[in-house]
């Protein structure tokens, strides 16, 4: 028999006897630990499935040591940027010997069957009342992103009169190119 439980963020499959190493758990070396968070026990074509977890099913284990994994190096590094930085890092972990998995039964949630109707009506009434007091704030929100605008234009009438500078010493460039290619032509006709 077998079971896949949760611990630390990960889920690990185990079975009695079995040694883990798992993410650091706060325990001394000796003790004994039970995961609650089973989310398949069996084996074979008997497997009990918990939608998400199976209620009243366990895993204990034995805590064995707690201790570091191997030094891994960690390099940054980008290039042309004279950018390099190198660190090294041990993960800390505790391992554990499983001794007992006990099965429970499929945890069901039917929350519509249980919940009487009068709460439901307050419930819409708060949500009514929480609406109402967003709409405000978004009003106010507005207001202050019409002054924003404003200030958008003004710059954006700045950029047209600069442009309209560099327009005219365009302008007065390409002339100056015009009258200097006739001249070059008349000398060349003589």
């Amino acid at each position: 028999m077998y079971a896949v439980f949760r611990s630390g963020g990960k889920q690990y499959r185990a079975s009695k006897g079995e040694r883990l190493k798992l993410e650091k758990l706060e325990a001394n070396e000796g003790t004994s630990i039970k995961f609650d968070e089973v989310l398949l026990v069996g084996e074979g074509s008997n497997l009990e499935i918990g939608s998400p977890l199976l209620s009243g099913s366990s895993v204990s284990a034995k805590v064995l040591r707690q201790g570091k994994a191997k030094k891994v190096d960690v390099v940054k590094f980008r290039r042309r940027t004279n950018y390099k930085r190198q660190h090294t890092h041990r993960q800390l972990f505790t391992e554990v010997e499983i001794t007992a998995i006990s099965t429970g039964t499929v945890k069901v949630a039917s929350r519509k069957a249980k919940s009487p109707v009068t709460p439901k009506v307050a419930t819409k009434k708060s949500t009514a009342k929480k609406v109402a007091s967003k709409k405000s704030a978004t009003k106010k929100v507005v207001s202050k992103k019409s002054a924003t605008k404003k200030v958008v234009s003004k710059k954006s009438a700045t950029k047209k009169v600069v442009s309209k500078k560099s327009a005219t010493k365009k302008s007065a460039k390409k002339i100056a190119v015009k009258k200097v290619g006739k001249k070059k032509t008349s000398k060349k006709s003589l």
